[in-house]
C-alpha cells in the first residue's frame, strides 16, 4: 500500500470523512469514519499532515492526533472553501481540506490549549448571561409600558419598575401581569449574581496570569479583555504585525481598490466580535477619561477629536490599542508610555 502522507479530516459530530493522498498526490483513501474509530485509525497510520477545518471541536481534536505524532494543520473554512470544486458533501470538503492544507500562502490557526478554551466558555458564559439580562430588562420595561408605567434608562429606572410590581396596593398591574413579572424579577436577580460570580473568576484568573497582569497597562485594558486576549490568542506570533491582529479582529477599514486607486471603507466587522466589542468599549472608555481630565497630554487624540466624531474616533483608538497589545503580547514587553504623556 502506498504511504498517506497529507490527510484531509472533515470532522462532524458521529460520522468522520478522511481523503488521504501519498507525496506524488495521488489518492490513496477516502473512506468514512465513525466517530470511535477515528483515533484507531490514525494510530495505525505513520506520521503525516492532517488537515482539519477551525471549527466546532477541531482544537480536540488537533491534540488528540498531535499526541499521536502527526503534524495537524487547521484553517478557516473560508479559506479551504475556493478549493471545493462542485456538489459540497464531507467526501468533496475532505478533498479541499487535503488540497488547501499543502497551499505555500494557506493561513493556519493555532491549536489553543485546554487552559486557554476554558477561559473561552467562561467569556462566552458571562456574555450570554449578560445577554439574558438585556433580555428580561426590555421584557420588564415592554410589558409595563402596555400599563402605562415607564421609568427612566439605567439601573435605578428598573428598580422603580420591580419595586412596583412588589407593591400589591399598586392596582396598575394586574394580579395575572404582577406574577409574570414577579418572575421576570427573580430571574433578573439570579442573573445578577451569576454575573457577579464570573466577574469574580475572571479577576482571580487575571491575578494568577503574569501575560494578562502586563497587558492591564495598556490604555482601555481592564481584566476583561486582557483574559480574554490571553484565551483568544494561542500564538500572537502567527500574526505579522500588528496591523494584521488588528484585521483579525475587523478595526482596519474595508478594501474595494483597483487600477492603482485605493478605496478604503468602513471597518470590516470581520474576525472576533467579541474582541472588537471589548476593545472600542475600552477605547470610549479612554476618551471619555481624556475629555474629563482634558486632552493635552494625548496629542494624537485631540487632534482626531478635532476633526472626528467620537464613535469614529473610539474605533481608530481601538486599532491603536490592538497594535499595541499584539506588541506586547509577541515581544513579552510592558507598556511604554508615549513622552507625551510621560511628561
Amino acid at each position: 500500500m502506498q504511504t498517506i502522507t497529507t490527510v484531509g479530516l472533515d470532522i462532524a459530530k458521529s460520522v468522520f470523512q478522511v481523503h488521504g493522498v501519498d507525496a506524488t498526490g495521488q489518492v490513496v483513501i477516502r473512506r468514512q469514519l465513525k466517530r470511535r474509530y477515528v483515533l484507531a485509525f490514525f494510530q495505525k497510520l505513520t506520521p503525516c499532515l492532517v488537515g482539519i477545518e477551525a471549527c466546532a471541536s477541531s482544537h480536540h481534536w488537533s491534540r488528540e492526533l498531535q499526541a499521536l505524532g502527526h503534524t495537524v494543520r487547521l484553517m478557516p473554512p473560508a479559506y479551504v472553501k475556493p478549493y471545493v470544486k462542485r456538489q459540497k458533501n464531507d467526501a468533496t470538503d475532505a478533498e479541499a481540506i487535503c488540497e488547501a492544507v499543502t497551499r505555500a500562502n494557506m493561513r493556519f490557526v493555532p491549536t489553543k490549549t485546554p487552559e486557554q478554551q476554558s477561559g473561552l466558555v467562561l467569556h462566552r458564559t458571562r456574555h450570554l448571561f449578560i445577554r439574558q439580562q438585556t433580555a428580561v430588562i426590555n421584557a420588564i420595561r415592554a410589558h409595563l409600558a402596555e400599563f402605562g408605567i415607564v421609568a427612566p434608562v439605567g439601573r435605578h429606572g428598573v428598580e422603580e419598575l420591580l419595586n412596583v410590581v412588589a407593591d400589591p396596593n399598586d392596582k396598575r398591574v394586574p394580579e395575572i401581569a404582577r406574577a409574570c413579572l414577579s418572575a421576570f424579577g427573580a430571574q433578573l436577580r439570579r442573573i445578577k449574581e451569576q454575573i457577579l460570580e464570573f466577574d469574580r473568576l475572571i479577576r482571580a484568573w487575571h491575578r494568577s496570569n503574569e501575560m494578562s497582569m502586563r497587558l492591564e497597562e495598556a490604555p482601555g485594558v481592564g481584566p476583561v479583555l486582557a483574559t480574554a486576549l490571553v484565551a483568544a490568542v494561542a500564538d500572537p506570533k502567527s500574526f505579522r504585525s500588528g496591523r494584521n491582529f488588528s484585521a483579525w479582529i475587523g478595526l482596519v477599514p474595508k478594501q474595494h481598490s483597483s487600477g492603482g486607486k485605493n478605496r478604503l471603507g468602513s471597518i470590516s466587522k470581520q474576525g472576533d466580535r467579541y474582541l472588537r466589542g471589548l476593545f472600542v468599549a475600552g477605547a470610549l472608555a479612554v476618551i471619555r477619561y481624556a475629555k474629563i481630565h482634558g486632552t493635552k497630554h494625548r496629542p494624537w487624540l485631540t487632534a482626531l477629536l478635532a476633526r472626528r466624531p467620537t464613535k469614529v474616533a473610539a474605533i481608530a483608538l481601538a486599532n491603536k490599542i490592538a497594535r499595541m497589545v499584539w506588541a506586547m503580547m509577541a515581544r513579552g514587553e510592558r507598556y511604554k508610555e508615549p513622552v507625551a504623556l510621560a511628561a
